[in-house]
């Protein structure tokens, strides 16, 4: 014993460093328990102690013992508490539906940013960018969208040209008859649409979202593509998906809609449907409805028992018992959006998508199937508003002069500029990356809700500022007012798809922390089987998982981040190093709180929501990284770039303040809200973008030229100088060639050639003493004279204005559902 207390101040000094090193480089179980040895030997420990203790490790390296003497008891424990998540038949679904992706790598703890930098970051292909610059581009010049609202639809001839130009079938495959395009495609003319009206882009997002094209192209029998696809793709079936009920919204496992299997009097099977939804878009005007229903066989005519789970079918409109009619006013915007219902729908079997295969596998189809909605279309609308509102807010702040100056030189306005331009950036560059997923054939389910949940709010953001800044030319409807109709339109991109609040409390952590976390769904399903061979191999991995990123967390938190890894030198080496650390705190802090949570996590869903945050913000700074790189690490794109990874770096550090202050963990919960949160505060992960780098964004916004042009690239803008937006275009154009005359102008009064007066007041002087010409002059004039008509707002008579008012209250009637 002597020995033992020689030698343990040593060993215990010496232990922690050695624990710190073997985590940090991820050593083996075989590294571990040589540890496990010295340490015995530098305790001093000998006789029956050191024999127990080499007993001990051998028993931890051996699996073939290890399993049934402590991890086939323990997993049968941890099952009984109730610690290991249960999860039902449809959380089991959802789990399992699509594929992991950069999500997995950034929940690792250790991203291999090798494989996140060389991921696909496409364009289109020449036939797709015809496609943009020729059809998407002439329904855009054909719509207008303040008539859109007056009319309460499209007009005739836009519809007829969405049917001729296949708009209907842009995911409908070439050989049915549609154009088969990319998701990168589908997104980018969703996205231009947007740009012109929200009632345009809806109506042809929808039917290449989910619903039946995309369900059948996945899973339809033969003979219902053959009958369907090409009727879909050119608009002579138009198509609606029924989920949403009056009881199931973001809970969709919960519909009433049913439907039973039955024996006809002509001795062949058919479905008896009935259901009640609401919320369904182009409902009134379809002539095929998607339906996801509960499907009961209570004679057990297929023989498979009563409950045969949730089926999609597919049921044309004209069917007795369909109702359709009705329409739902989604904050005035007169998109159709509609309820539906179902009496007793008489349908044969063969209107199952998928056919009897598909009976029961219809909550698995619209879980791999959201990532059209959630990845493609609201991503791509919601960042076509944002670079809209860049845009359009650039050149006004430029445009709109106050105390005789622009207002886009006040530093009150670069803070909202900046902010609206780093969301433009970094919400093209996620919209860019994920579709670039897509593309290559991945279905990230939890990538696709941190894209709806974080675009969608950011262009609520966005919109907002660029209200504050247009102020009441933003307010005034009409005509010239571009911001409205998106303004009031934001609310319903927030609530569809999945409730913003849903998303960001129980999916993106909530199926993050099993789906893509590299063991806890292993762990799940080995117990669930019983197998304690599979969660042995699982448990001891997630065990040496968590000592990995636990000293990687200790070790880049008491360095700030220096010892993080970068790929690359230059000005992206500093965000990926903080990528890298917060990587590690992020997968550590997740497994504790698992470990000492355990299925009570995600019943806390402030705490996931923050994890949710993190999570989300990781993905789009490494987003935006990609985008840096890929187009070329332009010096003059940096300063967007560090606006938004700084500011994403900040929700970072704002998510694990949260996190520090709110765990409440049991035994240790005290060294997170004490230690831990002062330490992170100390030395923080990320901060606020300056005001200089803001400064630097807002300007970039308000000079015309190719930076600006590439910064809102894809948006429908119309040469055409009577157009609201061509307006102000034309007009950005004259006051900055005219802010050049003035320049000399103020010149020329430095140097005591013109008295100290305003330089639009000494025009003629400035003219006859030479310092600017007549051209300059009826330049400056022009500018001034399009200033006061770019910043002009509409106004009605009062039968106008009564005429407006009227129109939407005898365009359709209004029932409650």
């Amino acid at each position: 014993m002597t020995g033992f207390f020689l030698s343990s101040p040593l060993t215990l000094l010496l232990l922690p460093a050695a624990v710190l090193a073997l985590g940090w480089f991820g050593a083996n179980r075989w590294g571990w328990a040589a540890l496990g040895l010295f340490s015995a030997l530098g305790l001093g420990l000998s006789g029956l102690w050191l024999a127990g203790a080499v007993l001990v490790l051998a028993l931890l390296v051996t699996p073939q013992v290890r399993t049934p003497l402590v991890s086939g008891p323990l997993m049968r424990l941890m099952s009984r508490l109730g610690f290991l998540p249960k999860v039902s038949k449809t959380e089991k679904e959802a789990l399992e539906a699509g594929t992991t992706w950069a999500d997995a790598e950034l929940f690792s703890g250790k991203p291999n940013f090798d494989r996140l930098r060389a991921e696909a970051y496409p364009g289109l292909t020449a036939e797709e960018q015809a496609f943009l610059d020729g059809p998407v581009e002439e329904v855009c010049r054909m719509t207008d969208d303040w008539q859109v609202w007056q009319d309460r639809d499209l007009p005739a001839e836009v519809w007829e040209y969405l049917k001729r130009e296949r708009f209907f079938g842009l995911i409908v495959p070439r050989e049915y008859g549609g154009h088969g395009f990319s998701a990168s495609a589908n997104s980018a003319v969703v996205s231009k649409l947007a740009s012109r009206s929200g009632t345009l882009a809806i109506t042809v997002m929808v039917p290449n979202s989910l619903g039946p094209a995309e369900l059948l192209a996945h899973y339809g029998t033969q003979e219902q593509k053959d009958r369907y696809l090409p009727r879909l793709a050119d608009g002579r079936e138009i198509p609606a998906f029924a989920l949403t009920e009056p009881g199931a919204g973001s809970d969709a496992g919960s519909i009433t809609a049913s439907g039973e299997v039955f024996r006809g009097e002509d001795g062949e099977l058919y479905l008896r449907l009935n259901w009640r939804k609401r919320y369904i878009t182009l409902a009134a005007v379809s002539s095929l409805l998607g339906l996801a229903f509960k499907l009961r066989d209570p004679k057990n005519l297929l023989g498979r028992g009563d409950e045969l789970g949730i089926t999609c079918a597919l049921v044309p409109t004209s069917t007795e018992g369909v109702v359709l009619g009705m329409r739902h006013d989604p904050m005035g915007v007169p998109f159709y959006n509609c309820p539906t219902e179902g009496h007793d729908v008489v349908l044969p079997l063969d209107a199952i998508i998928g056919g009897e295969g598909g009976i029961g596998r219809g909550w698995l189809m619209l879980m791999e199937c959201l990532a059209a909605g959630r990845g493609i279309s609201l991503p791509a609308s919601a960042t076509s508003g944002v670079k809209s509102a860049a845009r359009l807010t650039g050149a006004y702040a430029a445009i709109r002069q106050q105390f005789g100056l622009s207002i886009g030189k006040f530093e009150g306005i670069h803070e909202p500029l900046a902010r609206i331009g780093g969301f433009a950036y970094l919400s093209e560059a996620a919209r860019r990356y994920t579709c670039g997923a897509l593309d290559g054939g991945a279905k990230p389910a939890v990538i696709t809700a941190m894209m709806k949940y974080n675009t969608t709010e950011l262009s609520r953001k966005a919109m907002n500022d660029a209200m504050d800044i247009l102020g009441g030319a933003a307010i005034s409807r009409g005509p010239r007012n571009l911001l409205a109709h998106g303004y009031i339109a934001q609310p319903i991109s927030i609530t569809v798809e999945g409730a913003n609040i849903l998303t960001r409390t129980l999916v993106v952590f909530g199926q993050g922390a099993i789906r893509c976390h590299p063991f806890a769904w292993s762990e799940v399903q080995a117990a669930d089987r019983g197998d304690a061979k599979a969660f042995d191999a699982a448990l001891w991995g997630h065990i040496g998982h968590v000592m990995r990123n636990g000293a990687r967390t200790v070790l880049l938190d008491l360095t700030g981040g220096k010892l993080g890894r970068s790929p690359v030198a230059g000005p992206m080496a500093r965000d990926y190093k903080r990528l890298d650390w917060a990587s590690a705190r992020f997968a550590f802090l997740a497994d504790v709180s698992m470990g000492l949570l355990g299925g009570d996590l995600k019943r806390r869903e402030a705490v996931t929501g923050r994890f949710a945050d993190i999570f989300s913000w990781m993905y789009l700074i490494q987003a935006t990284l990609r985008r840096f790189e890929a187009e070329g690490q332009r010096a003059e794109d940096l300063p967007f770039l560090r606006w938004a990874n700084d500011y994403g770096f900040a929700r970072i550090q704002e998510g694990f303040d949260g996190l520090f202050a709110n765990l409440d963990l049991p035994l240790i919960g005290w060294a997170f809200s004490g230690p831990a949160r002062l330490w992170s505060r100390l030395v923080p992960l990320g901060s606020e973008p300056t005001d200089r780098v803001g400064a630097q964004v807002a300007k970039a916004l308000q000079a015309p030229g190719d930076q600006r042009d590439r910064l809102t690239a894809g948006l429908f803008v119309p040469s055409d100088a009577e157009e609201a937006l061509g307006r102000i275009e034309h007009t950005l154009g004259l006051v900055t060639r005219a802010e050049e005359v003035a320049a000399k102008i103020k010149a020329a009064i430095k140097a005591r050639k013109l008295p100290r007066q305003k330089p639009l007041t000494l025009l003629e002087e400035a003219e006859a003493a030479g310092v600017i010409t007549a051209a300059d002059r009826a330049l400056v004039l022009e500018a001034e004279a399009a200033r006061r008509d770019a910043v002009e707002v509409d106004s009605f008579s009062l039968e106008q204005y009564l005429e407006t008012a009227r129109k939407p209250e005898s365009a359709f009637l209004i029932k409650a559902s």
